[in-house]
């Protein structure tokens, strides 16, 4: 009888820890390759393991509800040949310890992974991609899939240039009612170097109360632990400024009345939140820097320009906020976006949004509008140049020719990063978001 042990893998770029939410199995149950053997939160969402052995559980080594760090051991299993499951082409043994391989992803680190910093060798994937960390971060922030770049380098390694050259490759979209933005999906330009900031001097935070019955402590973990990290970080690196406009959008909801009476939608939820997206996506078009990201890089900064939109939706779910992204947004029809809304939103309820999912992100939508807010001034998602917030719709008294009349009102207010964009540019892609509520019919090509 032979005895396997499972170390937690890494089910997404970078995951340093994840908390183990239920077992699925127990011991001396009989599981084959790909049965679920448990389910894990990660900072991103809950993520179901498949087994990579045939055999019998052993022995359960985390309880429910404790985080544990990539590389940890987690199960043991028993079986007279332990079957390996299918994967993608092996990876080199690790230096040390070892981890075994998940369907679909690599080894889990332990303390090979810690053996050297990652700057000072490549690092490979499960699918056998050898780049180095920045060159990982570039083709996140450009949303490449280093399984799909052809390499260049010494050895099969990946090289900035490889990831830039796919990236341009890629297609866009085209609108002949706006402006094109060229064949070149991504492009870097010189960016200023920024102003410090950072948080004031001797500030240190409060001590935590004593538990004494008037008060109770919540672990910071998950999702949580992941925004409230975000947040800090996006709030004191990337200098925002928010902008905003009230807009009568009553022909908006004329357009998502005739939408849901439409035999072509029966089958689809439509909501003003499938025009604010087509609008986004319409204005982007025409302010491509809303678009774009501020990149720290060895020899500065540099402005990546993306030439496509993977539109990020915050979504408020009983595990805390998650911006899950529909990518290339920028090629789907009136009713391939509300599919996707739709798909994104019963996904995110579930509870079952995947790390691919929201990694990647261009330019969110917040639509505060759902708890009765006029407006707010939100924080830039972490890799994003802006986030646009929209208010509820409401009835109010509005001036249409000389004359005071109910319209349907809502306010579009947007933040963005200073250092990327102008007062101009921000002003622009708000004033042309609130003209596509105020008149769907500039969306008709």
């Amino acid at each position: 009888m032979t005895t396997q042990t499972f170390t937690l893998p890494d089910v997404g770029e970078g995951l340093t820890e994840a908390e183990l939410v239920a077992w699925k199995v127990a011991p001396g149950d009989t599981v084959a390759i790909n049965d679920v053997i448990c389910e894990i939160e990660t900072a991103k969402s809950l993520v179901e393991l498949p087994s990579p052995h045939a055999g019998t559980v052993g022995e359960l080594l985390v309880a429910e509800g404790v985080t544990v760090e990539v590389g940890a051991p987690i199960i043991t299993f028993l079986s007279d040949a332990v079957a390996a499951a299918p994967s993608a082409p092996a990876e080199p043994a690790p230096e040390e310890g070892g981890g075994s391989v998940l369907v679909g992803y690599g080894t889990g680190g332990g303390a090979s992974s810690r053996r050297r910093k990652p700057a000072e060798r490549p690092v490979r994937s499960s699918v056998g991609v050898i780049a180095k960390p920045p060159i990982r971060k570039l083709a996140r922030d450009l949303n490449v899939d280093l399984t799909e770049v052809t390499a260049t380098g010494a050895d099969g390694e990946i090289t900035r240039d490889d990831v830039v050259k796919h990236a341009s490759q890629a297609s866009v979209f085209r609108n002949i009612e706006t402006p094109e933005w060229g064949t070149v999906r991504e492009e870097t330009i010189p960016a200023p170097a920024p102003e410090p900031v950072g948080l004031a001097r001797g500030i240190q935070p409060s001590s935590p109360e004593a538990t004494d019955g008037r008060s109770e402590s919540i672990p910071v973990k998950g999702v949580r632990k992941a925004t409230s990290s975000a947040m800090v970080r996006s709030a004191y690196s990337a200098p925002h400024v928010t902008v905003w406009k009230e807009v009568d959008a009553s022909r908006t909801m004329e357009l998502v009345g005739r939408l849901k009476a439409s035999p072509d939608f029966t089958d689809i939820r439509v909501s003003p939140l499938l025009i604010m997206a087509r609008a986004v996506i319409w204005a982007a078009r025409r302010t491509p820097m809303v678009n774009a990201a501020w990149v720290d890089t060895e020899d500065g900064a540099e402005i990546v320009v993306r030439h496509y939109v993977n539109l990020g939706i915050a979504a408020a779910t009983p595990r805390g906020l998650l911006v899950p992204n529909i990518k290339d947004a920028q090629d789907l029809s009136l009713k391939d976006l509300a599919r996707a809304l739709n798909r994104l939103t019963l996904t995110a309820r579930e509870g079952k949004t995947s790390p691919a999912d929201q990694q990647g992100g261009t330019i969110t939508i917040t639509n505060i509008g759902v708890f009765g807010m006029d407006a707010g001034t939100p924080i830039i998602n972490p890799g994003e140049s802006g986030i646009i917030a929209m208010g509820t719709i409401a009835q109010k008294p509005w001036v249409v020719d000389g004359e005071v009349r109910p319209r349907w009102v809502t306010t579009v207010a947007g933040s963005f990063d200073h250092r990327v964009l102008d007062g101009d540019a921000m002003s622009r892609f708000v004033a042309d978001v609130a003209a596509v509520l105020e008149e769907p019919a500039l969306l008709v090509d």
